[in-house]
């Protein structure tokens, strides 16, 4: 039995607890995809993009959500380089045998998705850490169906991609 999960799930309790502690806000990762979006925009657009109301509300600024989503990924890479896991996989075998394996195909699947798991979250008012972490600890009624709808919506997906009803 691996215990990483059990580990990770626990590390992010108690994380949560923390920043409940110490900044008085949730932890979430959506709103710093958000934030790097404006600052990507910034450089195009320069002022004008703190002109519109979206970027007022949301200031593309790095922000401790932002450093989060950094230390997410850090963390990630150096727990599965520590466990011996690390390696680049451009083509996953599931998908490749399923799909075939072009890495361009693959690619432009993996953006498409990004792109709508973006939009999903922002319309969903938060993503799968702000609302399946926080809003549950907090026991929100909107969290916990948006939790239920972000597992059902992924099962379906899955099953319908990968054949699994036929």
């Amino acid at each position: 039995m691996d215990v990483t999960p059990y580990i990770a799930g626990a590390g992010i309790g108690i994380l949560s607890w923390i920043a409940f502690l110490l900044s008085n806000k949730p932890l979430g990762c959506s709103t710093a995809y958000t934030r790097t979006s404006g600052m990507i925009e910034h450089i195009f657009r320069g002022k004008k993009t703190d002109e519109k109301p979206y970027y007022q509300k949301f200031a593309p600024i790095v922000d401790w959500e932002w450093m989060l989503v950094a230390g997410v990924f850090l963390g990630a890479f150096a727990v599965s380089v520590i466990l011996g896991g690390f390696s680049l996989e451009w083509v996953p075998t599931l998908f490749g045998d399923t799909f075939g394996y072009d890495t361009g195909l693959r690619l432009v699947v993996a953006l498409g998705g990004g792109i709508l798991m973006g939009l999903g979250s922002r319309w969903a008012g938060g993503c799968t850490s702000g609302h399946g972490i926080s809003g549950t600890l907090q026991l929100a009624i909107s969290s916990w169906i948006a939790v239920i709808v972000f597992f059902v919506s992924g099962i379906v997906t899955a099953f319908l991609l990968y054949g699994v009803l036929w």
